[in-house]
């Protein structure tokens, strides 16, 4: 097994509970780390043999385009394409920060973590 990561994906997106939010938007952090053999890959030195961090740096992209209430519901439709899309993905593992979140304080972020696992 090995791990690709891509972190610290920046992107600016309309998700939230309250109004002002979903229309004003808000500047997202976005990382995602995948497991996968990639043994293979190291062998053959072909990019069909591997997970494209191209495809996953889209896949979050597009969905974080899609506003939602909740960065959970986000981060689960991530892990599914992520799965649904892309065979050798055993296990991933996403985290969302909202930056500035309106909280009512001086808060840098709020981040939610979520990891899943190929079901058999």
């Amino acid at each position: 097994m090995g791990i690709i990561k891509v972190e610290n994906i920046r992107v600016f997106a309309y998700h939230g509970c309250l109004k002002e939010e979903t229309k004003i938007g808000s500047d997202y952090r976005v990382d995602l780390k995948v497991k996968a053999n990639l043994q293979i890959s190291a062998q053959t030195d072909a990019l069909e043999d591997t997970v494209d961090y191209v495809f996953l740096n889209k896949v979050i992209k597009e969905e974080m385009a899609v506003p939602a209430k909740l960065l959970e519901t986000v981060a689960r439709r991530i892990l599914d394409r992520v799965f649904n899309e892309d065979a050798l993905v055993k296990n991933a593992t996403v985290l969302i920060s909202k930056l500035n979140p309106p909280i009512g304080g001086d808060v840098q972020k709020v981040t939610i973590k979520m990891t899943d696992r190929r079901k058999k």
